[in-house]
């Protein structure tokens, strides 16, 4: 998945307007998260210029750790790290406010929870009033694979009421928003695994270019409520012992799951514009494919990644060379760094010149994408 948000500073800003314009871009108007340590994107980006570390670990009051936890990896049953990004609160809600019952909202995934929250903050950043929302065909596209919820809640039955398959099902995450504020566009939930979020803002962005819809909410969500996946993970020896994932880096040993959520408020950058609406930044252009046959199911493939870039690029009418600012997977493993490293490289590195570099946000050295990349980058 490739989602370009660019905007050339060796242009001024009537040009860039104009080339916008006439492309048509998508704004971004409103937007919300909710990350470890930080509660909305102000805090967010102090964390990024920081360059603080958030990655703690689980809490206990999520299932009982010390259980599930062994050193050893073959130990049936156990995960050998619950190191994680953590939210400090997944439990409260204020159901009384989005009109859920204190019943009904006892049975819903507090990812569908976190999402009423985020799509509330995201039309109060964007200066909507979601009362004046009502009936519109604003749609909804969540990104969402997780499905922790509905195995835990399956270790009682007994506990199940009216309201679980609901609650529990994935499906009901984008229309949950839908239902509450009234929105009659799509109410689509997609799961893509790792690209789920941006999957669904590039369908959202799809929707929006063809017309059929004036507005969208898109974006995703992922908390970490059951053991089982670490468990899993660990047998596959996909996350990372120590706790820390070194993207790009000859050190690093697999990845660090986390949990958080986002949403954006987009409108047309025209309609936008006409509504005097405050803009954060312009999707110029996104693009979706697929590996296709590979070494291995899970395992990527750069010609596709590369093939991907290239197409997005250039439909988007964006020189790689004005790139100013690259934001990559970045799995920390031996499996996807080199893949990933290769496709940018040469999608969009081949072409700068050594004047032009990328610059790294981690350790703050020059990325320099003018040669070649070799089999694996340290940094």
């Amino acid at each position: 998945m490739d989602l370009g948000i660019c905007q050339n500073p060796g242009r001024s800003h009537s040009e860039v307007n104009s080339n916008l314009r006439t492309r048509d871009s998508i704004a971004i108007v409103g937007m919300a998260c909710r990350f470890p340590g930080a509660d909305n994107p102000a805090e967010f980006w102090e964390i990024l210029k920081q360059g603080r570390d958030v990655v703690s670990e689980i809490h206990a009051d999520r299932w009982g750790t010390d259980y599930y936890f062994h050193r050893n990896r073959t130990v049936p049953g156990k995960s050998y790290t619950f190191a994680a990004g953590v939210l400090e609160d997944v439990k409260h809600f204020d159901a009384d406010f989005f009109g859920i019952s204190p019943r009904e909202a006892s049975q819903m995934d507090p990812q569908q929870r976190l999402l009423l929250e985020l799509a509330w903050e995201a039309l109060e950043d964007g200066g909507q009033v979601a009362e004046r929302l009502a009936g519109s065909n604003c749609a909804v596209y969540i990104g969402i694979s997780n499905i922790d919820w509905g195995h835990r809640r399956v270790d009682d039955p007994s506990s199940a009421d009216a309201y679980f398959m609901s609650g529990a099902t994935l499906s009901i995450a984008a229309n949950r928003i839908s239902y509450a504020l009234d929105l009659q566009g799509p109410s689509v939930s997609i799961d893509t695994a790792c690209s789920s979020s941006l999957v669904a803002i590039h369908h959202a962005c799809q929707g929006l270019w063809h017309g059929e819809f004036s507005m969208a909410l898109a974006g995703g969500v992922n908390l970490l409520l059951s053991p089982f996946p670490f468990i899993g993970f660990s047998k596959a020896s996909m996350l990372a012992p120590d706790g820390r994932c070194r993207a790009f880096d000859a050190d690093g040993k697999d990845y660090v799951r986390a949990e958080g959520g986002a949403l954006l408020f987009l409108k047309p950058l025209r309609k936008a514009e006409a509504d005097g609406d405050r803009i954060h930044a312009v999707i110029l252009g996104s693009g979706v494919n697929a590996d296709g046959r590979s070494k291995g199911l899970s395992m990527p493939k750069a010609e596709a990644q590369e093939g991907l870039l290239r197409s997005v690029y250039e439909q988007a009418d964006v020189d790689p060379k004005s790139v100013c600012y690259l934001e990559a997977h970045g799995t920390g493993t031996a499996a996807g760094d080199p893949q990933e490293a290769s496709a940018i490289g040469h999608a969009l590195g081949v072409a700068r010149g050594r004047r032009t570099p990328c610059r790294s946000v981690r350790r703050r050295r020059t990325w320099d994408t003018s040669s070649r990349p070799p089999a694996w980058w340290g940094w």
